[in-house]
């Protein structure tokens, strides 16, 4: 009887002594990022924000207006993805929270794609998932894109979305 009321105590010890270690994966932080060095936009990157915008338009939602800080921070994960070549939200709220405090964002959403090598495509990908669609055609006031290629000439994509 005395193992069985222990069994819970035991369980709660074995939880706390396994923890999650990211020292190999590489510093997406965007702490130490100047937020207002905007890398110049790509053709592939001013066409996405056009067929975005075209889309949004044709089904009666306002268009977006782009923004330079949003796309710092989309830039700084886009950088991160083609570093560790895989597609991924990883620290998300990480810059959820720099567009609230640095953009005055209230709501932030994003898509990432890769792979695909024009902006129909991607924006195409985008629109025929539920869940992608939904973010294109939400609320938002504010958005950008940053475009990277790997070193065999792969996109890889993230779209970041703000409302103020």
């Amino acid at each position: 009887m005395k193992t069985i009321k222990l069994m819970p105590l035991m369980a709660l010890m074995a939880l706390l002594s396994f923890s999650c270690s990211t020292e190999e994966m590489p510093d997406e932080s965007i702490a130490n990022v100047n937020l207002t060095n905007i890398p110049a936009a790509k053709t592939i990157e001013i066409e996405i924000m056009e067929l975005i915008n075209n889309h949004r338009i044709s089904i009666g939602k306002n268009p977006l207006t782009a923004m330079g800080i949003i796309k710092s921070v989309a830039f700084t994960h886009t950088d991160y993805m083609v570093e560790i070549d895989q597609v991924n939200h990883d620290n998300f709220y990480q810059r959820k929270n720099s567009l609230i405090q640095n953009a005055g964002a209230r709501t932030v959403s994003e898509n990432v794609g890769y792979g695909y090598s024009t902006a129909g495509a991607v924006v195409n990908a985008w629109l025929n998932s539920p869940s992608h669609r939904e973010i294109l055609e939400g609320n938002f006031t504010d958005f950008e894109i940053s475009a990277e290629q790997n070193s065999e000439g792969r996109w890889y994509f993230t779209n970041i979305f703000i409302s103020k």
